[in-house]
């Protein structure tokens, strides 16, 4: 017992804050405690009649996200304590273990099958998780590893670009497999956001990108139900009681609450109109109730979450860090894109979640856990980065570096 309860001391051993980071620690804390507070706000609101409905408590969906909340609050506490260079050492047995998970989730009689997708692993829809949210963490970890180790091979695409692709797509084609193209593409923008903050050529992004986008379309192309949600995308105005029902309820929503919203709790759209109110598409209930003021100040906290993230990866103590930090904005970030643009009808209905607002228990806890890894590079911030500039040729060499082309 004394030494499992020193490994345990081991691990939550952390250097002093330093007096330049505690203002970026403290900040991105209250921003994303403010984006879970206003989410259990709404989930009461847009999921109560739902609950009504099925389980004849308004608040049986707020208790489930209430408990969600409390565990993200101990994973992001756990994670805040944690050296984030720990996490690195360990990247390969995260990553096994996610591919394990990733597997057995498609294995009938042990995955859960909801909606057509099999996603979850667990006994009822509230004792379960998602294995794809962890995968998420998996690929940021070892993608920091990777290229922070191979730093100086950073244009050879052969030692670096290839077997970093060769595993991210392996965990992609796993996602897909449950089917779950949202998440594939989360995934995959992690990692291209690690490399690009990592200074991959330009030339290799510009082609992986167009691989990426090539890929979508062909998968897209290949499901009659991807292909169905596509078509509805570029056609909203066909088929408007099936297909572009969703995207149409949403958009009414969006149009009702005006400026200033009906009033929280007032909402139409909650009312059995809008399928997915309290997870997909909340930010339309947020849209209709709170109006535009209220889904501009979300947005606001989401591009304050953005400038803090990268102002913790400028000024992170070493490459691990600055890697790490940069693919937690970029999933946070990202995912938030997804979430608006299919809920304004910019981008085909992807099931992608509100980061933090969302109801859902797997992606609140995994996320919370990430800005956690964020929250420990920022307690150990320095005013002036010590990590020399990937971009600056002159700092790369007074670093002893390659200088590596841009193209």
């Amino acid at each position: 017992m004394s030494a499992v309860r020193s490994k345990v001391k081991g691990w939550l051993v952390l250097p002093k804050a330093t007096t330049d980071g505690a203002p970026l620690f403290w900040l991105a804390t209250l921003v994303v405690s403010g984006l879970i507070m206003i989410g259990l706000v709404m989930v009461l609101s847009a999921s109560s009649v739902m609950s009504i409905n099925k389980h004849k408590s308004a608040w049986d969906v707020f208790n489930h996200q209430v408990m969600y909340a409390a565990l993200g609050a101990i994973a992001f506490y756990f994670c805040a304590r944690v050296d984030y260079r720990k996490w690195l050492r360990y990247s390969s047995y995260l990553l096994g273990l996610t591919v394990v998970s990733l597997i057995l989730v498609v294995i009938p009689g042990i995955g859960r099958s909801v909606g057509g997708a099999q996603r979850w692993i667990g006994i009822n829809s509230t004792i379960s998780f998602q294995p794809s949210e962890i995968a998420k963490f998996a690929v940021l970890v070892f993608a920091a590893r990777m290229l922070a180790h191979r730093i100086d091979r950073i244009a050879s695409w052969r030692q670096v670009l290839l077997p970093l692709i060769l595993v991210v797509a392996f965990i992609f084609g796993l996602v897909m497999l449950e089917p779950d193209l949202g998440t594939s593409l989360e995934i995959a923008i992690i990692a291209t956001g690690i490399m690009w903050a990592a200074g991959i050529p330009k030339r290799q992004l510009a082609a992986l990108t167009g691989i990426q986008a090539v890929a979508t379309g062909l998968l897209a192309v290949m499901s009659p139900y991807r292909m169905g949600r596509l078509l509805t995308f570029l056609h909203p105005d066909r088929d408007s009681f099936n297909r572009s029902y969703q995207i149409k309820q949403s958009l009414i929503a969006l149009g009702n609450g005006g400026w200033t919203g009906v009033g929280l709790g007032n909402g139409h759209a909650k009312w059995l109109f809008l399928p997915a109110a309290h997870t997909d598409f909340i930010f339309a209930i947020i849209g209709e109730e709170t109006g535009v003021i209220g889904a501009a100040i979300v947005l606001g906290l989401f591009g304050v979450f953005a400038v803090v993230g990268c102002k913790v990866a400028l000024r992170a103590p070493d490459r691990q860090g600055m890697l790490m930090a940069a693919g937690v904005t970029a999933w946070v970030c990202g995912q938030t894109l997804f979430n608006v643009a299919t809920v304004v009808g910019l981008a085909p209905v992807s099931g992608t979640p509100l980061p933090f607002i969302s109801a859902g228990g797997s992606s609140l806890i995994l996320l919370m856990g990430a800005v956690g890894v964020l929250a420990n590079v920022a307690r150990q911030c320095v005013l002036t980065s010590t990590v020399p500039s990937i971009a600056h040729p002159a700092a790369r060499r007074a670093h002893g570096l390659r200088v590596v082309p841009s193209a």
